[in-house]
């Protein structure tokens, strides 16, 4: 089972977005909950999040949320990114054999213009994360943003493409 986190703020389409491609790993069993932590939302994401039925938190203590996830696997993604088509089988397949962390392969029909991929580096989460729950509680701290537990880990890379959340920006 895995628990779906997400860091927003004012991202209502962008966490609808993400969401509506979440809905069929909850269908077959994969995603058990989906925790999104807001950082001060003046928009709907609270409502996104409530019709949905993700756990909705304006106040938290990251180690508290990790340690209530009911997945025993995490998956950090930004809202508006979308894992495309055969993830919830190869996530899976991947939490079952392996104890490593890994993020998806960037999407080959959105990549960013050439020159933007240069000079300034990607946003930690743009490819997502997925992490065991025991190694992400033991390296949680107070006041950690998601983005943090990307730092040192060696990931492995799925096979599974993922449209990062800039694409769902730029459409806005």
């Amino acid at each position: 089972m895995l628990t779906v986190v997400l860091e927003c703020q004012d991202q209502e389409p962008e966490l609808a977005q993400t969401l509506s491609v979440l809905v069929a790993g909850a269908v077959e069993g994969l995603v058990s909950d989906v925790v999104v932590l807001d950082h001060g939302s003046r928009d709907g994401t609270s409502s996104v999040a409530d019709a949905a039925g993700c756990r909705f938190h304006s106040q938290w203590d990251i180690g508290e949320i990790l340690r209530s996830a009911r997945g025993e696997w995490l998956l950090f993604v930004e809202p508006g990114a979308r894992p495309q088509s055969g993830w919830i089988d190869e996530i899976a397949e991947y939490v079952s054999l392996n104890k490593v962390p890994a993020r998806f392969t960037a999407s080959r029909a959105y990549r960013r213009p050439f020159l933007r991929r240069f000079g300034r580096p990607s946003p930690p989460l743009e490819l997502g994360l997925l992490l065991p729950k025991s190694q992400a509680v033991a390296a949680a701290r107070s006041g950690m943003r998601l983005a943090e537990f990307v730092k040192g880990q060696k990931l492995r890379k799925l096979s599974s493409e993922l449209i990062p959340s800039w694409v769902a920006r730029a459409a806005r």
